[in-house]
């Protein structure tokens, strides 16, 4: 957790006003995370900072690409990533610890602003639920060999119904729907 570190943004001796900052991610961010979706990247953020009196204004710009399983043929490709997102920072003086998607509460005492998880949050949000080869790669297809395997796995099933006397009938409506 180390490495995490350096994505940590230390906002008490910044002046009122705006304020960037660039950050780079590649797969030591994410081996930091066990359950994360994506395991290597290669992202630049730049963090927009909006310092007033009382809060902080953080819009995030995330940039880059990110590797990917297809759902279809089990390839890895790269898939281009954008994504725009933004947070409030507020300070309080009570203790709590109920964030929301866009505020986060801090003590007035901290005095650095750790986006570590926001980053994690937002790049495994932006993965889709279903990944294929051909609609979230560029310029990137299928892989043939294993589609004809699937192809040939599918036909072997259907053809492999020789006993169809002693199927049971809400088997038989199953596959249809399965054939669908």
């Amino acid at each position: 957790m180390k490495y995490l570190k350096q994505y940590r943004i230390p906002f008490s001796g910044l002046s009122t006003g705006k304020h960037s900052f660039d950050f780079e991610i590649d797969e030591k961010f994410f081996e930091c995370y066990e359950h994360s979706l994506v395991k290597k990247g290669d992202l630049k953020v730049v963090v927009d900072l909006q310092k007033q009196e009382n809060m902080l204004i953080a819009n995030f710009d995330i940039q880059g690409s990110i590797e990917l399983t297809c759902d279809v043929c089990l390839s890895t490709f790269d898939s281009p990533v954008h994504i725009k997102e933004r947070a409030l920072v507020k300070f309080s003086e009570e203790d709590w610890n109920d964030d929301t998607e866009e505020v986060i509460m801090l003590s007035k005492s901290d005095y650095e602003l750790d986006i570590a998880p926001l980053l994690y949050e937002y790049i495994n949000v932006a993965v889709p639920p279903y990944t294929k080869c051909s609609e979230q790669g560029i310029g990137v297809s299928c892989d043939p060999e294993m589609l004809s395997r699937i192809e040939n796995e599918n036909n072997e099933d259907d053809s492999s119904g020789g006993d169809n006397e002693n199927i049971d009938p809400r088997w038989e409506a199953l596959k249809k729907i399965k054939n669908n």
